[in-house]
């Protein structure tokens, strides 16, 4: 009698891959980061650089805020990422595009900051696409 995990062919995968976790800590890890960054800018912190005539103009507060809600949405998505849910795959991707684009619009304010997360996002990205799917019975 054969079971599934020891059946020629198949992989004994699970919905924790590594690619998975690997993704799901980094979200974390940026989604932490974009929350402290948007808690920053809403605070006027002056760590940030003052440009002006910038195509994407939007003041310190609303980037802030634009941040928070975003860092929140990606901490709780990469939570999420750790149950192996489908729907989380596919939010994260989105939502790490989403920030992607959000650090591009940021790079006046944080030039190195945003291309860092630009990078990581990437990462991302390609983690969760790269993440074999779970097996179903």
């Amino acid at each position: 009698m054969t079971t599934h995990a020891s059946a020629p062919g198949r992989r004994n995968e699970t919905h924790s891959s590594g690619w998975l976790v690997f993704a799901a800590v980094i979200m974390i890890f940026s989604g932490i980061m974009t929350l402290l960054g948007g808690i920053s800018a809403i605070a006027k912190d002056d760590v940030f650089l003052a440009t002006r005539n910038y195509v994407y103009e939007l003041n310190l507060t609303g980037w802030g805020w634009i941040h928070l809600i975003l860092g929140i949405l990606i901490v709780l998505t990469g939570v999420a990422l750790f149950s192996g849910a489908t729907w989380a795959r596919v939010v994260g991707v989105g939502l790490a595009g989403l920030s992607m684009i959000a650090n591009f619009m940021w790079l006046p304010h944080t030039p190195f900051w945003a291309l860092l997360f630009i990078a990581i996002d990437a990462l991302i990205i390609w983690g969760l696409c790269v993440a074999p799917r779970p097996m179903r019975d």
